[in-house]
Parts: structure tokens; C-alpha cells; sequence
């Protein structure tokens, strides 16, 4: 049954401000001891207990939505349940769509349960890069990239979901291919990219230059861009309000670290950063991107910076 509720009137298109969540994988794994294999979160789903948690950690964030009155958009826990991925876990292709499918299941059970008419709760399917997300060693062309993602962007759009998230894209020609598949199975796509510690892509581009050939290439297929794992002291510089991409970005979800991407890969402890300080930082950049509308957090954020960032941000 396709329960889609926002898919044609996304609420955060519509002036509305959004929290999501933060860094899911890094919570688990530091926070609360959880062994994840290539941070494959959603393979927590095959056991009741590893479905308790994940609602778990929802729900802390729901929470933080509810008590201010703010929608929230409930990303599926999916950024690595696609095709080489599942291969590594020991998915089939039947058993990573089921999966997928669950995923968006429980997103839905969440939103039965605590969505309220002044928190819109959206469901989007959370796609992640094929390769790894900091290093472009791998790279597809547009249209094997639109092959192998519309696997699972089809998977999501029979599933019910309202939109889909592409999180830490590092080059255009997948990001381009993921935006075609997404607007083939008619579904709004956000498109994520991370940055290094200069504000360019790790292939070296501009982040503006990384959004604009998307626009072009795809007629301005995603819903809006957003920016991820990445620190805004990263990123803060190369934002020049007079530049028409800025007004594109309409979310946010960066480190708590200041650590480039080698650092965190190498480092075997948490770095969490200060997160009333990254809420301040937050303040700033919602100055700076007039569109800004969904925030949340990644690597090493929890529910204590996301309601720093709330607070900041949503008074």
C-alpha cells in the first residue's frame, strides 16, 4: 500500500523548518557499544533487538521535535542498503529490497505514533554513495549511477515513501545519476554532498560548481541540496549569499568534529565536539542560506547537539 503522505507538498518546500537526526552510526558504535560492519546500520533490522534500538533512537529525537512543535523528517537507516553493500553482508537482491522495505516500514510505524498536526513527520528513504563516502576512488558515470541506485530509489518509491535523502555524495556523476532515477520513480530527492576541510568535494570542485552541473545535467531534478559530514568552519567560507546556488541548499547536517575526513577515518575514538557551539554555528549559516530548512547533524553528533541546533536555529 503506498502510504505517501508529503510526496507532492513537502512541508520544509513550504517555509516550514525540520529537524532530522544525527550521526546514527557513530551513536551506535561509540555511545552504545553496537558492532556495525561497514556501517551498515540496517542490518540492525534483522533482529528484534537491533529494531528496538533503531526506534529507540528515533524516538529521542522525535521527542526533541515534539516538545518544540517542529517537523521532523525520519530518514530510513539505509545510507548503506545497496547492492555492493548487501553483497558484503551476504544480502541477495530479494532479501536487501525486503529489507529496505522494513525500513520504510518502520519509519511509518513512527509516524503512526507520534505525529501530530504541528509536527509533520516525513519519511524519506536515505540513499548512500556506492562507493566510500570520503574518497571518489570508485566513480560511475551518470547513467551507471542511475542504473544501479534505481534499484532502491524503486524500492522506496513502491514503498510509500514521501522523498528520498542522498547523503555524502562526493563527485556530480553520481549525484546526477541518483537525481535522474529519482525524478523517473516521481519521487522529491535531496541531495546531499560532504566537503573537505577547503569547502570543495573531495574531487576538488566547488561545492557551488558541484551544484550547479547537477541542476544542469538533471533540469534541476532534486527537491533541494543539502550539505553533510562535514564541520562548518569546513565549508562557512566558500558561502557567498550573492551567489544564486546558496539558495538551493535547504539542509544541513553537519559534524560536531572539526577532524577532516582522514582523521575520523583513522581515529578510534569519538570526537563529539562542543555542541552548544555547534548550534551558534548553525545560527550563522541559516543567515547565510536563506532556504535552509531541514537540520540535523552527522558524524558524531547525538540528540544533545541536535537540540542545541534547535534551540539556536528554531527560537
Amino acid at each position: 500500500m503506498i502510504r505517501a503522505k508529503y510526496r507532492h507538498s513537502l512541508p520544509q518546500l513550504n517555509g516550514r523548518t525540520l529537524l532530522t537526526d544525527g550521526g546514527l552510526e557513530t551513536t551506535l558504535i561509540f555511545h552504545e557499544g553496537v558492532d556495525i560492519p561497514y556501517f551498515a546500520s540496517f542490518d540492525l533490522l534483522r533482529t528484534r533487538e537491533g529494531r528496538s534500538r533503531i526506534k529507540q533512537y528515533y524516538e529521542r529525537y522525535l521527542d526533541i521535535a515534539l516538545t518544540r512543535k517542529i517537523g521532523f523528517v525520519l530518514d530510513t537507516p539505509t545510507w548503506r542498503a545497496s547492492r555492493d553493500w548487501g553483497e558484503k553482508l551476504g544480502y541477495s537482491p530479494t532479501a536487501l529490497a525486503t529489507i529496505n522495505r522494513e525500513a520504510v516500514e518502520l519509519m511509518f510505524e513512527l509516524r503512526d505514533a507520534h505525529e501530530t498536526p504541528d509536527t509533520p513527520l516525513v519519511v524519506s528513504g536515505n540513499v548512500g554513495p556506492r562507493g566510500d563516502g570520503y574518497n571518489p576512488a570508485f566513480m560511475m558515470s551518470a547513467d551507471e549511477a542511475e542504473a544501479y541506485h534505481a534499484v532502491q530509489v524503486g524500492v522506496f518509491a513502491e514503498a510509500g515513501v514521501d522523498m528520498i535523502t542522498v547523503m555524502t555524495m562526493n563527485y556530480v556523476a553520481e549525484a546526477t545519476g541518483i537525481a535522474r532515477a529519482a525524478a523517473s520513480a516521481g519521487l522529491p530527492c535531496a541531495m546531499s554532498f560532504t566537503v573537505e576541510t577547503d569547502g570543495r568535494l573531495p574531487t576538488g570542485q566547488p561545492l557551488g560548481e558541484a551544484i550547479e552541473e547537477v541542476d544542469r545535467e538533471t533540469r534541476s531534478a532534486p527537491a533541494y541540496f543539502m550539505i553533510n559530514c562535514a564541520h562548518p568552519d569546513h565549508f562557512r567560507a566558500v558561502i557567498d549569499g550573492s551567489a544564486a546556488w546558496t539558495k538551493r541548499v535547504g539542509g544541513l547536517r553537519a559534524n560536531a568534529s572539526r577532524q577532516s575526513h582522514a582523521e575520523l577515518d583513522a581515529s578510534e575514538t569519538l570526537d563529539a565536539g562542543n555542541a552548544a557551539e555547534l548550534g551558534q554555528d548553525y545560527a550563522v549559516l541559516a543567515r547565510l542560506l536563506p532556504n535552509m530548512r531541514v537540520l540535523g547533524g552527522c558524524c558524531g553528533t547525538d540528540h544533545r547537539h541536535v537540540t542545541a541546533i534547535a534551540d539556536a536555529v528554531c527560537r
